[in-house]
């Protein structure tokens, strides 16, 4: 009985502090419509973005259709993967490569500013040159991989956004 009760105000006080388990991202209430698009026609991040706002109560809107003075629009940019040499092989072959992978998007809510934003997710990639269609399969998955949390990341950032802009309107008179 003694330790169900530590256990019960342990977790009592983790989430009365604000604590939550990563990953595990709350929308605001304000966001109840979300305007994506993006400046490249059936975009790969895009679309990783909208199966990512599945699970959240939001409801997604095609950029192409106006949505109403309370829409939160995100408007994707740019998606690039560069490489970068780390090492050689002996034999002056590329042995390993870091994928940089950066993401411009544009963030604005309902009756304020676009906020320009970007980041970069990195990722180190061994290559093998006997081994060029296992390898170029891997590349895709990875790929695939960045562009899934280059997506929760943009979601997350959604959350702090709204989060700082509320924050702030209740701050100033």
């Amino acid at each position: 009985m003694r330790n169900l009760i530590i256990c019960l105000f342990c977790s009592l006080v983790i989430s009365g502090c604000g604590f939550s388990l990563r990953g595990n991202y709350e929308l605001p209430a304000s966001v109840s419509q979300l305007t994506v698009g993006s400046s490249e026609a059936h975009s790969a991040l895009e679309r990783a973005l909208r199966n990512e706002l599945k699970p959240y109560s939001v409801e997604v809107i095609d950029s192409s259709v106006k949505g109403t003075s309370n829409t939160t629009s995100i408007y994707l940019l740019s998606d690039v993967l560069d490489r970068r040499l780390l090492s050689l092989f002996s034999t002056g072959q590329v042995a390993e490569y870091e994928l940089i992978y950066t993401v411009r998007y544009e963030l604005q809510f309902a009756n304020s500013d676009a906020q320009l934003l970007e980041f970069e997710i990195k990722r180190e990639y061994q290559d093998d040159p006997d081994a060029v269609l296992a390898k170029s399969r891997e590349l895709e998955l990875v790929l695939s991989e960045m562009r899934k949390q280059a997506a929760i990341r943009i979601i997350h950032q959604i959350s702090i956004a709204q989060r700082t802009i509320v924050n702030t309107a209740v701050i100033t008179p």
